[in-house]
Order: structure tokens, then C-alpha cells, then sequence
């Protein structure tokens, strides 16, 4: 979860790493430079047990914000129980394609995301990625990761993160799900997905709990809080879900709370839901694209493992069926 806990581990970690870039020749400028502004890469982490040497992602242009060649993109409202939620809506040109509803981490929809939502857009599906505070503040929220960890942003998004009660992300989810399904590139017979980054990884669980019939994937990335000792975790709701689910943990979330991916797994297990959990070499946000510990080897692997699920579960619903 990013809270003052997080962004001091990982400002230490930052401290390491830049640390050791001097010892090979950084200069104190550039070192200094790359931590005020989180603009920079982490070094490429050791590799997991079992696993063999992280391989290099090689750089490319981030798309569009309006899409690429092969996507659309736009803004859209989304009428909630709640009031009118904002969005950036992103699909393939042509054809019907399986949903998606994204959640951001705590700094909100902005640019970062919707240049993810266009890139997963571009693998196939049809992309929302919603405003999850718009109760409290329409678009925009911030405008980066960095202005979160200042303490105005911090200041700012304090009580907007206090009205998402798990009640009212349950009756959100379930009007985004409702509301992707009513758009022409969406394909109605095929099952949805929500992803979560950071507090958003719940989300996507309560997501899936409020539409067991449509959602068949969840994926959580560096996600907060999914195993509590609250009545509402999340993890106690896997017994309601018709979903397979993909859990990326950050090795710093881990180290805080090394017992959270036993409980996943119990709960995953004694639900008989498929569930692919891990712990990751990188940093609590290493997945987002403007986080000062976004580590590219590893959101590229996270980012496979995410379609590899898509690709094995966003089928019909056996259950529950739609006319395309």
C-alpha cells in the first residue's frame, strides 16, 4: 500500500542503488538528479530462485495519449450509484474485443495510465481506467506519481482515500462492468477483466466479488491490504469469485507483511480458484510507469504474466453466457 512506510523503503532502496552508481562512476549531479525527479530505472534486480537472469526490455515510445494507429481512445463519464464517474476509455479500431477495467494506484487516473490502458488496448481488449476518486474531485487529480509524494498531494488525496469504503468500490465496480458491457467494442460473450495497481489491487477483487458472472481475471500489481485481519479483506471474498487471479507482490510489501501470500494462497486454495502468486524482486510501485522505482525487466514479466492470464481465462462464462 503507498503510505509514508512505502515511499521510505523505497526511498532507501533509491538511496542503495544510486549509492552503488557512484561507485561505478555516476556523479553525485547525476545521481541526484535521477532521485529528485524518479525519472530513472532501478538497476536490474538479482534473479528469484528458480529463475534465470532478468532479460533487458528494450525501450520504446510511449503511445499516444489519444491512441495509436491500432487504438482509439477517449474521455467518458460512467454513471455510478454514487454520481458521474470520469474515465479514459481505450480499444482496438475495429471489432469487439474482451473488457478491462482499470483501477490506478493512489495518485489516480493520469497521463501514466492512460498511455498503460492504450498499451493493453493495443494487445486486444477494450480498456477503461476509471476515476476512482470522482466523488470527491473531477479530472484531474494530479498530474504525476511525484506530485502524490509531495505532502500537498498527499494532503489532497488523504480524505478522497477515505470515502472508498469497500461498499462503495463494490457498487462502482459493478456499474463499470455494467457500463463496458454496453459499449459496441466489447465483446458481450467473452468474460471481463480488473486490474488493480497499489490500492487498486482490492479493488479489483471487490470488482470481481460484485460481478462473479462477467469478471473472469483478476490481476493485482504491487496491490495494498488484500489480506487483512478486517472482516471486509478481500481475501475473504474469494469463495464468491468465478475469476482466476494473477497476485504480483512487491518484495518490500512482502517484507512487511511475510505472511499475507500464505493467506492468499489458503483462500485461494480452499476456494479452488486458480491464482498465480508471487513475490517480485522490485520496489512497491515497480509496475507504474511514473514511479521512481518503476523497474522495467520486472513490469515487462508482471505485464506477460497479465496476458497469459487473459489469454486463459476471459472466456465465456460457463454460467452465465451473454448474446455477442
Amino acid at each position: 500500500m503507498c503510505d509514508d512506510t512505502t515511499e521510505a523503503e523505497n526511498e532507501r532502496h533509491l538511496t542503495s542503488l544510486l549509492l552503488g552508481r557512484r561507485q561505478f562512476g555516476m556523479g553525485a549531479g547525476a545521481a541526484a538528479a535521477v532521485l529528485l525527479t524518479g525519472c530513472g530505472p532501478s538497476s536490474p534486480p538479482a534473479a528469484a530462485p528458480g529463475q534465470g537472469p532478468p532479460v533487458p526490455v528494450p525501450e520504446e515510445p510511449a503511445p499516444e495519449r489519444q491512441g495509436t494507429d491500432e487504438t482509439t481512445g477517449r474521455r467518458v463519464t460512467i454513471s455510478t450509484p454514487d454520481g458521474a464517474a470520469e474515465a479514459f476509455f481505450v480499444a482496438p479500431k475495429s471489432g469487439r474485443h474482451p473488457g478491462v477495467l482499470m483501477w490506478p494506484d493512489v495518485a489516480g487516473l493520469r497521463d501514466a495510465y492512460e498511455k498503460m490502458a492504450t498499451r493493453l488496448a493495443g494487445d486486444g481488449h477494450a480498456v477503461v481506467v476509471v476515476n476512482q476518486y470522482y466523488r470527491s474531485t473531477k479530472l484531474p487529480v494530479l498530474e504525476s506519481f511525484a506530485e502524490w509524494r509531495t505532502e500537498a498531494g498527499k494532503q489532497r488525496v488523504a480524505p478522497m482515500r477515505e470515502a472508498l469504503t469497500p461498499e462503495s468500490i463494490a457498487r462502482d465496480g459493478a456499474a463499470f462492468v455494467a457500463w463496458l458491457d454496453q459499449q459496441p467494442e466489447v465483446d458481450t460473450g467473452r468474460r471481463l477483466a480488473a486490474v488493480g495497481y497499489c490500492m487498486g489491487g482490492p479493488f479489483a477483487v471487490r470488482t470481481a466479488a460484485a460481478a462473479p458472472s462477467r469478471v473472469g481475471a483478476i490481476a493485482s500489481f504491487h496491490g495494498g491490504g488484500l489480506a487483512t485481519q478486517e472482516p471486509t479483506s478481500p481475501h475473504l471474498l474469494f469463495a464468491k469469485l468465478q475469476a482466476a487471479a494473477l497476485i504480483c507482490i512487491a518484495q518490500n510489501d512482502d517484507e512487511r507483511e511475510p505472511e499475507a501470500k500464505a493467506t492468499l494462497r489458503a483462500a485461494a486454495d480452499a476456494a479452488k480458484m486458480f491464482a498465480e502468486i508471487e513475490v517480485y524482486p522490485a520496489q512497491h510501485g515497480w509496475c507504474t510507469l511514473d514511479s521512481p522505482v518503476y523497474d522495467a525487466a520486472q513490469a515487462e514479466r508482471a505485464w506477460a504474466r497479465m496476458l497469459a492470464l487473459f489469454r486463459a481465462h476471459l472466456a465465456v462464462a460457463p454460467s452465465a453466457p451473454l448474446a455477442p
